[in-house]
Formats: structure tokens, sequence, C-alpha cells
């Protein structure tokens, strides 16, 4: 197996190496911790976590559960808040920002950037001649591109994925292997991870006595920009209506999006979430894994919703719910809460004095 290595050259390019003061204007952090103008010398080639970062390495403190370790931590850097910054310990540099998280992500992206695509088609590809495609994009082998796509500067189109007849994509877009995409118009950066489906047929048919009948799915699928799509997460186009994935949102892998469904903008949907056909979301709602909604809902701006939560009625905005029906948090805790007293008490005394099951 081998040491850990954070950020391992075979997978990960590597940038850099960056001065403290480079390191703090990416994260908008201040240095403090240093003596004089030697810090200004060093040179730091990389991040890694507390436990594991040497001197020439820059590591970050979010969550106060890890605090333990930041005493012994070798680290030459470390992203820290303010209120922890006095516990850095000697000879590491403090980058201190009300936001460490953020920060380390930003740093981290300076010692690992995106690697630029590559542009040019690859000899296996099949390209359909009434296809557009940028000179600036990167078509990899076995990838399939209909007739009447477009296909934006920047671009990457992964091996073997399939980019279907009049599909748009916007500039700068990552599309994984194996993705197929069709009757889709797609925005500038966004991101699609590996073995994806998105347009496909709905799930609409009319019930008869003799079985069903298919609904024709004529709506389209229209991605916003700046939003990322887990690997084998699956997008169904509109039955007439478009499914519509709002600008910066976050769909995690395994996700069901059905028809005509309404994804606001900076949405994050955690993995196995299944949302149901005609439902809408509004900007800024969380759906935590394996949390399901039924069909023709409406669920506010900024609400929460729970793991495994089963939600059959709309949301409002900023609620936060949980649980299967979901309902909001104070009283499905509530409900915990008797249900323990319940079990507890065990069995009680009847007015008879024979002995009864506590509930009946």
């Amino acid at each position: 197996m081998g040491p850990e290595i954070t950020g391992d050259p075979r997978f990960f390019a590597r940038s850099g190496p960056f001065d403290i003061t480079a390191l703090a204007a990416a994260g908008n952090a201040r240095i403090e911790g240093h003596e004089g103008g030697a810090i200004a010398a060093r040179l730091f080639a990389g991040v890694a976590p507390l436990q594991s970062a040497g001197p020439a390495e820059v590591s970050f403190l979010d969550n106060r559960s890890y605090a333990g370790l930041l005493g012994a931590t070798k680290a030459g850097a470390v992203i820290i808040h303010p209120e922890m910054a006095g516990s850095v310990p000697a000879g590491a540099v403090a980058l201190v920002t009300p936001e460490p998280y953020l920060a380390w992500a930003r740093i981290a992206a300076l010692f690992h950037p995106i690697p630029p695509p590559t542009p040019g088609i690859a000899p296996s590809a099949v390209i359909d001649p009434a296809a557009r495609i940028d000179p600036a994009a990167e078509i990899g082998p076995l990838a399939v591109i209909g007739a009447g796509a477009e296909i934006g500067a920047g671009c990457r189109i992964g091996p073997l994925a399939v980019v279907g007849a009049g599909v748009v994509l916007g500039r700068d877009c990552r599309i994984g292997a194996q993705v197929s995409i069709s009757h889709a118009l797609i925005g500038a950066r966004v991101v699609i991870y590996p073995g994806a489906r998105i347009g496909q047929d709905g799930f609409g048919f009319a019930v008869t006595e003799t079985g069903f009948v298919s609904v024709p799915q004529i709506g389209r699928v229209i991605i916003e920009d700046d939003v990322e799509i887990g690997a084998n997460t699956t997008i169904d186009r509109g039955s007439a209506a478009d499914t519509v994935i709002g600008a910066g949102s976050r769909l995690d892998n395994l996700v069901q999006v059905g028809h005509n469904v309404r994804i606001g903008r900076a949405c994050i949907i955690v993995a196995q979430v299944g949302i149901s056909g005609s439902t809408v979301l509004e900007d800024f709602v969380t759906a935590a894994g394996q949390a399901g909604f039924s069909g023709h809902l409406h669920i506010g701006r900024k609400a929460r919703v729970g793991g495994q939560a089963g939600v059959m009625a709309d949301v409002a905005a900023g609620a936060s719910v949980v649980g299967s029906p979901a309902q909001p948090v104070a009283a499905f805790f509530r409900e915990v809460a008797t249900l323990r007293r319940l079990a507890k008490t065990g069995r009680q005394k009847a007015p008879d004095g024979e002995p009864e099951e506590s509930g009946g």
C-alpha cells in the first residue's frame, strides 16, 4: 500500500511551491506568528492533514473536534479561525480567517488546479458531421457526438461519453467517462461525473384495464451555469415542461430527479435522494442523504430536509423537517422522547390492579 500521501502525483497534478504571501492572498487570510521577514523566504509545497503535514505543507483546523491534533502538528502553516489562532504551535505560521474551510478549498486548489483540456478529437471518437465542436474542446476516445450538438470552448468530453443530437454544452464543461446526455441544454462550467444519465424518458404512463400506455416525454433538461452532478445520478427530461437544475447547485452521486422537477439555485442534494415528478425546490434548499420527495410538492427557500426523511407535503421556506412522514424537527423529537418514556415505563397497572401493556 505504501505510506499515506496527500495529492499523490500519480493522480493529481501539482503546482508551486508558493510563499506565504501567495497563500494568504489565495485564502483571503492574514498572516500571524512569524518572526521578522524570515517567513517570506519559506516556500510551501503542498497541503496535508494536521496529523501528517510537514514543515513545507499547509494544513487547517475548522472542526473543534480535531483541536487536539493542533498542538502536535508539524505543519509549516495552519489555516485557522481567529478564536483558535493563539493555539497554533511555535514554528507554524497561522493563516487566520473567519472561514477556514473556504480558505482551505482555495489554497488546496492553488496547489492542485484542475488540469486544462487538451484540445483535439481522439481518432476513435464518433462525431456527426453536423455537430459543432469548438477547436479548444477535448473529445476523448470512443466518445459519440450527435448531429447538431454544440460543444463549447474548453469543454472536456470523457471516454465513451455520449452527447446526443441537439444537445448544447456551454464553455468549460467537464463530462465524465460513460456519461450520456440527451434532450438537454447545459450552461457553462458544468461538471457531470462518470456514469450520469441526463435527459432520459421520465416515468410517465396512463393506466388501462389491460396494462399501461407510455406518455411521450417531450420536455427537456435545462442545467444552468456552475452545476455539479455526481456519478451515476439520473435526471429525467420533462414530460411537457422542462426539468430544471438551477445555477450553482450540487447533486451528489446516485441522485434521482424525476420529470418536470425544478431545483433552484445553490441547492444541495445529497446521495440517494429521490425527487418525484413536478416537485419544486426553491433556492438554497438542502436535502440530506436518502430523503424522498413525493410528486407535485413545493419546498420553500432555504428549507432543510433531514436524512431518510419522507416528504409527502409542502415544506415552508426556512423550515427544517425530519422523519417519515416528514415533520418539523421539534415535533419529531417530542414524539421520540414520548416513545422513549413509554418504553422505559414498561408494564403499567390497570384500574383493577391487573397489569396491562403500556399503550393499550
